[in-house]
This record gives C-alpha cells, structure tokens and sequence, in this order.
C-alpha cells in the first residue's frame, strides 16, 4: 500500500466500537509519538526489526486491558487504521490552549 492510500483509510473511531477486534486480539496500540502512517508502512513491509524496536519501547504493541478499559470508562475516540489483519489504535494527542491574551509576568 502507499503512503496516499493508508492516511485515507484512517479515522476517528469511538473505543467503544472497536471493542469487538480487541476480544479477538487484533488491536495494535501506537502511541502518539508516532505516526500512525509510518508503522502502518513499516507492517505493511514487514519491517521486523523496525517493529521490534518500537515494541521493545513500547510505543507500539497489544493494546493493554488497563488501556481498553480506561478508553471505554473515559468514552475515548481513537485515530484507527485497519493493516489486515489488525486494527491500529492511537489515542488522540490532546491540543495544547493557546491563550492570546496571556501576557508574560515580571
């Protein structure tokens, strides 16, 4: 797959509606540090060594039952992006307020 096709098939999805691939253990956990883009292509050309990096530092491996239910308590939504046979999941980077009228204190 290229690059252009991956970031089209990804989305905003409620973790509650993935539920289902993480009872069968096809759901992927990347973390926000990455992008989700790049480990798809690195799955999708099997880079093995690659892949074990990032599972050794755990930005990217199962996804946890502490982390399934903390994103269902909490009503998450998470990027996803489907790398048959598993189903990538990344939690939504929170945007840092940018408040305009914050002057600098002295």
């Amino acid at each position: 797959m290229q690059r252009e096709e991956l970031n089209a098939e990804t989305a905003k999805i409620p973790w509650k509606e993935l539920e289902r691939f993480f009872a069968n253990g096809t759901t992927i956990y990347v973390s926000p540090d990455l992008d989700l883009i790049d480990v798809a292509m690195e799955i999708c050309h099997d880079n093995k060594m690659k892949m074990e990096q990032w599972m050794a530092s755990e930005a990217v491996g199962q996804v946890s039952d502490d982390q399934a239910i903390e994103w269902l308590e909490a009503g998450a939504t998470v990027w996803s992006l489907v790398v048959k046979p598993w189903v990538l999941v990344q939690p939504i980077k929170a945007k840092p307020i940018k408040n305009s009228d914050a002057e600098a204190v002295i």
